[in-house]
């Protein structure tokens, strides 16, 4: 009997430590491939399903979840080398009845990279708009969010766009003029000059890197395990000359200044949150911002880096759902007058 129960033991043991080895194996020697797959699970875990559009020859790929309903829809603009997943931190924490739609930025992840694309800002912004007429989220006007780049995007859209959306929400937006330039952009001005863009802080291609910009990025200081830096660095530097063009296409004169040259022409109410401790784009922007627009809510969140929505999900996923709620009933009281 004792015998048995050792056999049992054993048998069971053995068929254990074969998904473990494997996962073990797979931490070590394909670090990229755990990510995907880590993105894959928490999409189905959240609800999140993917989905391709055509326009004409180029393809959109996005992942939604829910339907459109009596509150706006939620169009969610990543920034600069992330991709859709990216939001999946902030998804956790919003209603499961709100009707989210979170887009690859052009070139990015799973939409078209065509080396014929604009990638200017301008350029961003018309591709984002005819995703949106692919999908006829224009039908309603819907709530439009963007970070960094996303933001900028977003908020040009804003601007050229005024009755597709209802709301607008910035994310430490890039694309506004400072009178003095931060640590950041003084060392982007010096790689310009010196034409150094192989080192690019934002396009990481060593582990070693990739814990710089994450420093760079974030106040939190994550403890990043190697295996998963290595992975990072895997899944990026096969996009690394695209980031660098872009790079060089959204700094250059024709995009570095877009949100600031169309801010005067936003209408829709709008909320800005930013990181205080943001080190890549001045936390003196939101004020700017809120100059500019006359209907314009600020919200600053203390301790808290450049990845406001990694660092602070649950926080800025509350600062979202209430303003929606604020201008929502706005609306609607408006409606009854």
């Amino acid at each position: 009997m004792d015998l048995d129960v050792v056999n049992m033991f054993l048998i069971a043991g053995g068929t254990l430590a074969i998904p473990i080895l494997a996962f073990v194996a797979s931490f070590l020697l394909w670090p990229s491939a755990l990510i995907k797959i880590y993105y894959w699970y928490w999409r189905r875990a959240l609800g999140m399903q993917v989905r391709y559009v055509q326009h004409e020859d180029y393809q959109f790929c996005y992942s939604f979840r829910g339907r459109p309903g009596h509150r706006p829809s939620v169009l969610l603009l990543h920034g600069f080398s992330a991709h859709k997943d990216m939001w999946l931190s902030l998804v956790k924490f919003l209603p499961k009845n709100l009707h989210l739609i979170c887009v690859d930025m052009p070139g990015h992840e799973g939409t078209t990279r065509s080396p014929l694309d604009d990638l200017s800002i301008d350029g961003q912004v018309k591709r984002i708009h005819q995703f949106v007429e692919c999908l006829k989220l224009n039908k309603k006007p819907f709530h439009l969010m963007g970070t960094s780049m996303g933001g900028n995007v977003a908020g040009v859209y804003a601007a050229y766009y005024p009755s597709d959306i209802c709301s607008l929400t910035l994310v430490c937006p890039a694309g506004l003029q400072y009178p003095t330039d931060n640590q950041f952009i003084q060392r982007l001005r010096e790689l310009q000059e010196s034409a150094a863009v192989e080192k690019i802080p934002l396009i990481p291609s060593t582990p070693e890197e990739m814990s710089e910009m994450l420093q760079l990025c974030s106040y939190v200081r994550f403890k990043v395990p190697q295996q998963i830096l290595q992975g990072l660095v895997d899944v990026r530097i096969p996009h690394n000359s695209f980031y660098r063009k872009l790079f060089l296409e959204i700094i250059n004169e024709k995009s570095r200044y877009s949100l600031h040259q169309n801010m005067d022409k936003i209408k829709a109410p709008t909320q800005i949150i930013w990181g205080k401790q943001d080190q890549v784009i001045d936390v003196s922007g939101a004020d700017m911002l809120a100059k500019s627009i006359p209907s314009c809510q600020v919200e600053l969140l203390e301790n808290c880096g450049h990845s406001v929505v990694m660092e602070r999900p649950r926080k800025t996923a509350k600062l979202l759902v209430d303003f929606l709620a604020s201008v929502h009933s706005t609306d609607n009281n408006k409606k009854l007058d």
